[in-house]
């Protein structure tokens, strides 16, 4: 599956309404880390059935940044039927983002 662009338009729909959980990374265009990440991610949208993961552009969706403690890019947030249940802030291993899934 692909990585979903999430909106605050959409952020009901494909996160607090899945019946999946949900990863989503916080990022921006500008972000060295997050261009770093981004590749580990799409890779993980792409392997996992597990969950769905999606992105959200801070620059874009400064709403829910600040909805959800966004200070420091990036940042995943895993959603469990439409609640935080993990988040990490910084690059991350693609071992320890499967490990969040999995938990």
């Amino acid at each position: 599956m692909s990585v979903i662009k999430i909106t605050k338009d959409n952020f009901q729909s494909e996160v607090v309404e899945s019946t999946k959980p949900v990863l989503v990374d916080f990022w921006a265009t500008w972000c060295g880390p997050c261009k770093m990440l981004s590749p580990v991610v799409d890779e993980i949208a792409e392997e996992t059935q597990i969950a769905k993961v999606g992105k959200i552009n801070v620059d874009e969706e400064p709403e829910l940044a600040m909805q959800f403690g966004v200070m420091s890019i990036p940042t995943l947030i895993l959603f469990k039927n439409g609640k935080v249940a993990a988040q990490t802030v910084g690059v991350q291993p693609k071992g320890a983002i499967l490990r969040m899934l999995e938990k």
